[in-house]
């Protein structure tokens, strides 16, 4: 009888999925907006965000592909509740009118969302709206737009999260 043979485990090196505007300025797939920069846009606060992003988020709403995840109607209701994020209306209405931004579709909060925020790879801060935001970028292959440092600096040291830095 032969002896057995050892398969050989394949690692393929995957690249970096962060990414600037600036990097890529035709890019027109899916774009998932963290809770911040879907705040500003729709507030029309757009000096927070850097100026290539703003053609990149357009052309993604103008195809139907902006995402935002419900856990965003969440973060900005408890925000406004606690006092920690003022809109140009009270929370409740704005987010019925967000709700209805033209070119934006929304991805639910799913069990397989859920579980799959408990998986994410390394140290991922416990903060449950970005873990969901990561995952959902993940699940939905659209890179989550963000100025998030914590966030920026995870995909940076986690091949596979796709993540586009806006900072301005």
């Amino acid at each position: 009888m032969p002896p057995k043979r050892r398969r050989r485990r394949v690692v393929r090196e995957r690249a970096s999925q962060l990414w600037k505007p600036e990097e890529r300025p035709d890019y027109d797939g899916p774009l998932l907006l963290d809770t911040h920069v879907w705040i500003w846009m729709l507030e029309g606060d757009r000096s927070r965000i850097a100026r290539a992003a703003i053609p990149l988020i357009e052309r993604a709403a103008a195809a139907g592909v902006l995402l935002v995840c419900d856990i965003s109607f969440w973060e900005v209701g408890i925000k406004a509740a606690k006092r920690k994020l003022t809109l140009s209306m009270d929370a409740p209405i704005w987010l019925r009118r967000a709700e209805r931004a033209p070119g934006v579709a929304y991805i639910p909060i799913d069990r397989t969302l859920l579980l799959h925020s408990t998986r994410l790879p390394g140290a991922m801060h416990g903060d449950p709206a970005d873990r969901m935001l990561v995952a959902a970028a993940q699940l939905h292959a659209a890179p989550l737009v963000t100025v998030d440092k914590g966030i920026i600096g995870y995909a940076a040291a986690h091949h596979g999260v796709p993540v586009c830095d806006v900072r301005p």
